[in-house]
């Protein structure tokens, strides 16, 4: 099989849901017993795994290997574990740099503010610790999906880098306003609808709160 036939088959394999082995992963987690339950996850779905545990790490494997899909980021990383810095530096290297992996970004229940911060960044979606093992192959899944269409864009039309951005600025703007919608709601479910509570949870003004209740049509008596 030549390189033109294999591109082809790894696309359908795709389109009917199948993992490309190709695809390579990359979890930057400090907690090793963590990261270790999450490698298991994707390796057992045939993805290639790969393992940082701090920002000099992750940016030392993006640089040897940058065609690295996926990005599964802890945003709390040493030598500053209990704050987002390490993490929200790794998103701005990559966004900067262009690489064309997409980062799925892990917070804690108490740190929607980090998630937010990680969307506007440039995330692409965010897992809440701890995550079952369906959410988790849902997100890289849905991560590699786009990953894989720039490459086609790339392949096909010949497309430079700062190309396949403009063309799909769109389509990310609309995934990441689809996780910026998630953990608004999953906020104001939690709160039970309080949108003090809401504002202070996501490190925003109360009217801010009111400003993606409008925006994403959100209702006190939805599900």
């Amino acid at each position: 099989m030549n390189d033109q036939e294999q591109e082809a088959s790894q696309n359908e394999a795709a389109e009917e849901g199948e993992v490309d082995p190709s695809i390579r992963i990359l979890l930057v987690e400090d907690d090793a017993a963590l990261r270790l339950v999450m490698r298991n996850v994707l390796e057992n779905n045939d993805y290639h795994v790969q393992e940082a545990d701090s920002q000099v790490t992750a940016e030392s494997i993006l640089k040897k290997d940058p065609q690295i899909a996926v990005i599964v980021l802890d945003l709390g990383l040493p030598p500053s574990p209990h704050t987002t810095s390490e993490g929200l530096a790794i998103i701005k290297s990559v966004v900067d740099q262009l690489y064309a992996a997409k980062i799925v970004v892990l917070t804690g229940q108490d740190e929607e503010s980090s998630a937010l911060a990680a969307i506007k960044e440039g995330a692409f979606d965010f897992l809440a610790k701890p995550s079952k093992s369906e959410e988790i192959l849902n997100s890289v899944q849905r991560a590699v999906l786009f990953y894989r269409k720039e490459r086609t864009l790339s392949e096909e039309q010949g497309l430079t880098r700062l190309q396949i951005n403009a063309k799909v600025a769109d389509g990310l703007k609309a995934v990441r306003e689809e996780a910026e919608e998630k953990l608004v709601r999953r906020v104001l479910k939690d709160t039970q609808f309080n949108v003090y509570q809401s504002a202070a949870r996501l490190g925003l003004k109360r009217e801010s709160i009111y400003y993606f209740l409008k925006k994403f049509g959100i209702k006190r008596d939805d599900g």
